[in-house]
């Protein structure tokens, strides 16, 4: 469903739901993105751009906390329960990288 991530060392299987649902929420945020991009090619006004990137910030934060949750009740679950603590260290990194 998912092809290997070239980015990084660790893969991870998703259901349908959950890879439907962030494929979703992505496509949305995409085509806010590029709401903007028209808006600030046809010159809007400064404070209705604002507030279109305040939403993509806002549906981008939603995607995150989706993607968060899942991680921690499938991937990082299952490291704890395999007896793998070093994912304790790479989820307190992780998070205190989404909280700059």
């Amino acid at each position: 469903m998912v092809p290997d991530c070239q980015c990084c060392h660790k893969t991870k299987e998703r259901s349908e739901a959950e890879y439907n649902s962030l494929i979703n929420r992505l496509s949305r945020i995409e085509g806010q993105v590029r709401g903007i991009k028209g808006m600030v090619e046809r010159s809007a006004y400064c404070a209705d751009i604002l507030m279109q990137v305040a939403a993509v910030n806002a549906a981008l934060n939603a995607f995150t906390r989706e993607l968060l949750t899942n991680h921690i009740k499938t991937c990082v679950a299952t490291d704890i329960r395999e007896g793998r603590d070093d994912t304790i260290d790479e989820l307190t990194n992780l998070l205190q990288k989404l909280m700059r």
